[in-house]
Order: structure tokens, then sequence, then C-alpha cells
């Protein structure tokens, strides 16, 4: 794409350089942002400049349209196809595919007959690479798995350690480290009920136009292709709808699946899936003559892939060498549905129980944004809610163990004795002189009652401590969690000191 808008916006390009050219922009945006669709606007103009024949007016998608972006999408691709069809008829012979007809599938799934899966090769630990990474991941074995927050307290957030010997993995404070989740047996079991798949039978992919994804091995089971690859719990996109309406038999579902898959219905759609946070598996249970109906071969096309989820480290391997470990607060919600909502990965990795036997999960490390100094001398100041100190944990034992003692740490959550994550830690690390910490805690009370303690009142009490210390020098403020930079400018004298002598990342 650089290449292209490079090559376009060339000042030595003459003027009817594309004068060959039938094009046609449709440009994705938002209205409310103040270049609203302004490189949609900018290459149309240059096509015209440089000689190309316009088939249309520029298409102006907009999020903030009565009918989302699909309100200017659906009627612009109808005007495109029928000039494009005008100006290049089709060939003699052919004939368009209906909208009511699916497309060619990817993949061709070839059954192996009379092979199924050997449970043993399940347990089997893979060979670890040389280079773990998105595609070629390591398998880290579940050291342990702790809930840290108080048994009464509402939200469940999980310590988890990793045990890395022999994957050669670095990190350094900062970086995050990337999972793949898998679906739960319950929803594998369920999804290969309703499309009538034996979960343990092996298959191989026959691509049409791709190649087969690397992280399906060939052969591979149905029960690893829904387990670790398939999306079924994805809350469903309007594509989804519009794949599976042209499978539907059933005029009730066909009429419903097609209303959803309408501009018109978008509200429609988002009141039956996107608000109650409705999963494909569950959207496919609501629909089951269209899901018999429904070819294994389009199971690819039909589902996304599951992404990887990334994590900040919140150890050094300078204070625990061959591990990795994170703090997970594990996502799970009601909504009107009748079963809670949970996240994917978070209760995925918070049901991994170490001792009842090895558990591994496929992981990689990626560099992080955040940065710290590497001048010894100078102060960090560190502002980590909640889960936010998982970096900053990380930081500190690496600082630490290089003799960094300039060290302030603004923590905040709701209460001491229910989410005071890593306090013991905190307090051996500020009883030996190598950090100066402040907590606030914002449903505790504090003094006379109705008053509470919350972020903004630490940081406007004391921040004035820390920066007395160390407004001689340059230091560095670095933020990570819910608190925002915006939250701290609303300080005066503290947005004054940010001003004068702050490096922030």
């Amino acid at each position: 794409m650089k290449n292209f808008w490079r090559f376009v916006f060339r000042k030595s390009l003459p003027a009817g350089s594309l004068c060959r050219l039938d094009c046609a922009v449709l440009g994705l945006g938002d209205s409310s942002y103040p270049k609203f669709n302004f490189v949609a606007k900018k290459l149309h103009k240059r096509l015209m400049q440089l000689g190309a024949s316009v088939l249309l007016p520029v298409g102006l998608a907009d999020d903030q349209h009565d009918l989302g972006a699909d309100g200017v999408i659906d009627p612009w691709l109808t005007s495109f196809w029928e000039r494009a069809q005008a100006l290049y008829p089709t060939p003699a012979g052919q004939s368009l595919i209906s909208v009511d007809e699916p497309l060619p599938p990817r993949y061709v799934f070839r059954f192996l007959d009379d092979v199924t899966e050997n449970r043993a090769d399940r347990r089997r630990v893979p060979e670890p690479p040389i280079s773990p990474s998105q595609t070629h991941t390591f398998p880290g074995r579940v050291v342990s798995n702790k809930r840290v927050t108080h048994a009464s307290h509402f939200q469940d957030v999980r310590h988890i350690e990793f045990d890395i010997t022999g994957s050669d993995i670095e990190f350094t404070a900062g970086d995050v480290v990337m999972m793949r989740p898998c679906n739960t047996p319950e929803d594998v079991e369920q999804f290969c009920q309703l499309l009538r798949l034996d979960p343990d039978r092996q298959f191989t992919l026959s691509p049409t136009n791709y190649s087969v994804p690397a992280r399906l091995a060939q052969p591979c089971t149905v029960r690893h292709l829904v387990e670790s690859f398939l999306d079924i719990a994805a809350v469903p996109r309007r594509s989804f709808f519009e794949l599976l309406a042209t499978f539907a038999t059933n005029e009730l579902e066909r009429e419903k699946l097609s209303e959803f898959n309408s501009a018109q219905g978008q509200d429609e759609l988002h009141a039956y899936c996107n608000r109650p946070r409705r999963t494909a598996l569950e959207v496919l249970t609501d629909f089951p003559h269209t899901t018999a109906e429904l070819s294994v071969d389009y199971l690819l096309d039909l589902f996304p892939e599951i992404q990887p989820r990334s994590f900040s480290i919140a150890s050094s391997l300078l204070a625990h060498p061959n591990r990795i470990q994170i703090l997970l607060a594990v996502v799970h919600y009601k909504t009107k549905m009748h079963l809670p909502r949970k996240g994917l990965c978070s209760s995925w990795l918070a049901s991994l129980d170490p001792t009842q036997g090895d558990v591994y999960v496929p992981l990689w490390v990626k560099k992080g944004s955040m940065k710290f100094p590497k001048d010894p001398y100078s102060p960090v100041i560190m502002v980590g809610p909640g889960t936010g100190v998982a970096p900053f944990r990380s930081a500190l034992q690496e600082r630490i163990a290089q003799g960094k003692t300039a060290n302030v740490l603004y923590f905040g959550c709701r209460s001491q004795s229910k989410d005071f994550y890593c306090s013991s830690e905190w307090e051996e690390m500020e009883k030996a002189g190598q950090l100066t910490l402040f907590t606030a805690f914002s449903r505790d009370q504090v003094g006379r009652p109705g008053f509470t303690h919350t972020h903004t009142h630490t940081l406007h009490s004391n921040g004035w401590v820390s920066l007395s210390v160390y407004c001689s020098k340059c230091f560095h403020l670095t933020i990570s969690g819910d608190l925002t930079a915006e939250e701290i400018n609303t300080i005066p004298w503290f947005r004054y000191q940010l001003r004068k002598c702050v490096k922030y990342y």
C-alpha cells in the first residue's frame, strides 16, 4: 500500500498517465473526526488528476450514519456492480453467481477413512522450536495458577507462572507474552453434535486459491480444528449471517438471516448479537435447520481463526530465571443471555490446574511499547492501577537487580484487603530503600464517613513529595492500566511539572 501511495503521488507522473484506467474509490470513516475520509477523498482527486475514468462519485462510508457504514456501502456497491457490468459484460457462456449462492469454499475437506485420533498423541508435548514465534510457539508449562484477590471480591484475578526452560526466550520489562486460547471441551462437543461431525476423525485440507494455515497440521482431527483454530465463541459479524443464509432452506430462518444481512437489519442484528454478546455457537443452535444444511467445507470461511491474546509480563528474568509470570483478570459478566458471558482466553487460563498434572500453554514473546531508562541514576515514576501494575512489577524486579533504586510507584485498587496485588513485595522493597510507594483504595473509607481516597487524591496530595525529590532531574513517568495522561493533566501544578521535565512514554 505504501509503495502504491508513493507511486500515485509522484510529481513526475504526467497528467494523462492513467487515462486507460477505470476506477472507483470507497472510503471507510467516521464523520465525528475532523478529517473525515481524508484518504479516500485525496486518492479520488489524485486519480482524476492523472486522467483516470471514475465510474462513480467517491463513496464516503460513515459510522455515524443511522444504518452505520453499511448505509453507504450497500447502495454504493450495488451501483458499482451495475456500472461495471455495463462496461464489462459477462463473457458468452458464463453467468453471474447469484447472491443466494455461496462462493466456492477456500478449502475442501478430505476425510481419511478408518483413521481416528490417538488420544496419547494429544497428551504428547510437542518439540519446542528453536525460536518461538506466532507460527512456531513454545509449550510453556504452567507452574502455578493462584487467585490473588480475596474470595469475597467480585473480580477473580490470577497470578500465573510458566516454565520456559529450553526456549531461549529473552525479554525485558515492558514486553508482552502472546497466547492463543482454546475453546472449552463442552463447546467443542456441542459444535460437533450440531454439525454431526466425529471429533476424532482425521482430514486433510485441499486449498483452492489459498495456502493451508501453518498452524493446522496435515492430517488434522476435527477436534483439534474446533478446539484450537475456529473461533466459535466469538460474537459473529454480518458476513457470518451472509454466508449462513446461503445454506438456509427453512423459510423462516432464511428470512431472519437475510434481515440480519441487510443494512436495514443492523439494529436488529445488534440487539440479537452484539448487545447480549451472543456467540457464533449459540447462533447455530438458534438456526437448527440451517446448521443441519451447513457444508463442512465452509467451516474456515464461516468462522475466523482464534486470535492470540497479549499479556504484560509481570516478572523479570533477572529475578525469576526461566519463568514468565502474568497478572490475569478473568472476564466474567452477565447479559440477558441465560449463561454468563466469559472471556475465552482468561477463562481458559484460569481453568488450568497444574496440580492435576502437567499443563502446557503455547506462547511466544513480543517486544512491548513501554520503555524504561538505561541510566541508573534516572528516576522512574510509575502509575499502575489494578492489573496495570503488571509491567511495573517486571520493571521493579529488573531495575532493583541492576542496582537502580530511584523508583516511585503509584498503585490504586478498590480495597486494601481484597485486591492489593503484590502488597508484600512492595513492602519488602520499601523496607530495603528500593521503592517509594503511594496507594489509593477507592472503596475504603478514610477519615470521616463519606470520604473516598481515590487515585486523584493520592496524586494530588503526594505528587509534590516525589516531584520535589526529582524535579531537579530528568525523570521518566510511565502509565499503565486505566489511568490516563489526561487525568493527571487535570492537576495544574502536576501538568506544569510534566511539561518541564517529564519524558512521557
